[in-house]
């Protein structure tokens, strides 16, 4: 990570921690929103961005990690055992997940993820037995720590800011790890990759599985915070916008996730002076950005870097010349 970056990520910290006490309530149900969706944006650029697999399936994982963490509490069971019963659950089904990529690539994957999300999603809406259908499950305690309540709005969101940087320190490892190269390896050049000793099969259900995981423990964070949960939010539609997310902030970028997901959850908010309008200002919005930037938000400083570069290579050129 560069200077600029590591500054841009000091200063967003900073800002992260100071800012929410001055905002109303639910300026920080849309900031804690935010940083739920920046984990399972992490965990989905790690498979499209960094490994090169093309998932619509993402919002299925999210939803399970929130129906594991609704039913377990109902149950009776703690918060601390539902999250990392989330968390384990939806790393094996991105296992299993990840078995079609061994098969299938490109628009076939994209097909056979969107099937998934399809399936789970109807599951969470006719399996009234386990999931409460449309109905949904209400009620939904927030956890404690350490003695301390997690009930009000402030707290919450500090307790998903620290959840946050813990997984955003774990994938900033993973990434460095020999494992991170065997991943952008796979995305660059599988046959490539494959020649070299890198075990697609392994990386590519592993990239499947851990990006599977982020989205259970923001699954798990959501169904607390919202505290009712029921099908609608873990539709094909929000696997899209998932992926939109990670396109638009950057994929491959570590902190393409943060820009991402505040132009998905944060942009909407900020164009409600648009009224009935701002679903088409935001659309137009993305397009165009798509068009231009290609490569997503943060990829600005790398295109302002090779112009630059460009730009002195052809005046040495110039200066060459007799």
């Amino acid at each position: 990570m560069s200077r600029n970056r590591i500054f841009f990520a000091a200063l967003a910290l900073l800002l992260l921690l100071a800012v929410p006490p001055f905002l109303k309530s639910y300026g920080i149900y849309l900031f804690t929103t935010w940083l739920i969706f920046v984990i399972a944006t992490m965990g989905l650029n790690l498979t499209v961005g960094y490994a090169g697999q093309k998932s619509l399936g993402h919002a299925a994982f999210f939803g399970i990690g929130a129906y594991t963490v609704a039913i377990m509490m109902k149950a009776g069971f703690s918060f601390w055992l539902g999250l990392p019963a989330a968390m384990l659950g939806c790393f094996v089904m991105g296992l299993g997940l990840g078995f079609p990529a061994l098969r299938v690539q490109t628009i076939y994957l994209a097909f056979a993820t969107l099937g998934f999300n399809t399936a789970v999603w109807l599951v969470m809406r006719n399996e009234e037995w386990l999931t409460g259908g449309t109905f949904g499950i209400n009620n939904i305690a927030r956890p404690s720590l350490l003695g301390f309540s997690l009930d009000a709005a402030l707290p919450y969101y500090y307790f998903v800011l620290a959840i946050s940087a813990v997984v955003a320190g774990f994938l900033w490892r993973v990434l460095r790890s020999p494992w991170g190269k065997a991943f952008t390896a796979l995305r660059d050049n599988p046959i490539r990759a494959e020649s070299l000793g890198v075990d697609v099969q392994r990386y590519t259900l592993l990239a499947f599985a851990m990006g599977a995981a982020c989205a259970g423990v923001a699954g798990a964070l959501f169904a607390c915070l919202v505290q009712f949960i029921e099908p609608a939010p873990f539709t094909v539609g929000a696997s899209i916008m998932m992926y939109l997310m990670v396109v638009v902030g950057g994929p491959g970028y570590f902190l393409g996730p943060l820009v991402g997901a505040a132009v998905g959850v944060l942009l909407p908010e900020w164009l409600r002076f648009a009224q009935a309008w701002y679903l088409f200002v935001f659309g137009s919005a993305v397009v165009l950005l798509m068009l231009w930037l290609p490569d997503g938000l943060l990829s600005i400083p790398d295109r302002i870097k090779v112009r630059r570069l460009s730009k002195l290579a052809s005046a040495e050129r110039a200066a060459v010349k007799p």
